[in-house]
């Protein structure tokens, strides 16, 4: 009771503290306009490019010794950062220029395709802001990583990877703004289990989440830290700002799905392990891949979280291919099951 007075407390001050933030950002003229390069991956002939226009914010490197207070001030730095919708961003890749806009939450994505690796040297995109003009905007790269193989992983991240109690809105927002990348808490064995199934980072993997862009730099840093499997992270499009930072993570999960097929339609040689767990509606997704990509999924690992009501137990026993689904109580349990196969193989 006290935890969820408490975070009512900060919910009221938060959105306050916007208001002032918001209000300050408007009259500053200093602002400097920067693009967020979130994704740039491909197969041997596709590449997709996703990022976000944003004014810039200066943000100290978080560590494991910040307190909680410095971890909500840097939460609030995060949310409160203005998007810039309707941006014009200048793509360049392969000595070609592209030019995309923004949606009204400042997103951009770009796909392109006839467009094969370089054999010479690491394959770079740049992002340059041409509108809003402004003699302070950035230049961005990220390095572009192309993907191949029989075999990959595709990942949830919440409650599956990360303590996130996603059940629970009172505990989840705490988490989400009283702890930093450093300080947030994996699931025990996630490494181990994720590195088993990766076969030691051979395969490739992407995960795919409802939390928001916003989370974009504590998932990365968290994965890094932690010494789990790193890979492009798709995220919900839905902007969260400090007026609805509750909801992040919440809603409607069909985003999911949708992330899912781009992957299984990129990769279509590609068989892949699909991991979750049952706390949102992974197995009811992942069930529906199955049944619209025959043979495209090797096996489903589904963690429990908390207790898995007979109602919807029973319910889940009816999915298509239902036999693919291990409904693990711990890491050591999918290690496991995953050396069991390694040595039938």
């Amino acid at each position: 009771m006290r935890n969820v007075l408490l975070t009512i407390c900060v919910i009221f001050a938060l959105v306050l503290v916007y208001q002032l933030s918001d209000y300050s950002m408007r009259i500053s003229k200093q602002d400097r306009i920067k693009v967020e390069p979130f994704l740039a991956f491909g197969n041997d002939t596709e590449v997709f490019f996703k990022g976000r226009v944003i004014k810039a914010y200066t943000q100290k490197r978080p560590s494991s010794r910040n307190n909680w207070l410095s971890n909500i001030i840097a939460a609030l730095k995060r949310y409160s950062g203005s998007s810039v919708p309707m941006a014009k961003v200048e793509i360049t890749f392969q000595e070609k220029s592209y030019t995309v806009s923004t949606d009204e939450d400042g997103v951009f994505e770009l796909q392109i395709g006839d467009s094969q690796p370089s054999t010479e040297q690491n394959e770079v995109v740049t992002f340059q802001v041409l509108e809003p003009a402004s003699k302070k905007s950035l230049v961005a790269y990220m390095e572009v990583t192309r993907y191949a193989g029989k075999l990959g992983v595709i990942s949830d991240i919440d409650d599956t990877v990360i303590i996130s109690h996603s059940s629970e809105i009172g505990k989840k927002f705490w988490l989400s703004i009283s702890k930093n990348a450093y300080t947030r808490r994996p699931l025990p064995g996630v490494s181990e289990f994720y590195k088993k199934i990766t076969n030691e980072n051979a395969l490739p993997i992407f995960y795919v989440s409802s939390s928001d862009w916003s989370l974009f730099d504590l998932i990365k840093d968290f994965l890094r830290y932690r010494h789990i499997p790193e890979g492009p992270i798709l995220l919900k499009d839905k902007h969260i700002n400090m007026k609805n930072i509750w909801k992040s993570g919440g809603g409607d999960h069909f985003h999911k799905l949708q992330k899912i097929e781009m992957l299984m339609e990129m990769y279509p040689e590609m068989l892949f392990y699909l991991i979750g767990d049952s706390g949102q509606h992974d197995p009811e997704i992942y069930a529906q891949v199955i049944q619209d990509y025959p043979g495209r999924v090797k096996d489903v690992f589904i963690r429990v979280v908390g207790k898995l009501d007979s109602a919807r137990k029973s319910e889940l026993k009816n999915l298509h291919e239902f036999d693919r689904f291990h409904f693990i109580e711990s890491s050591e349990e999918a290690i496991a099951i995953v050396e069991k196969e390694l040595m039938i193989q």
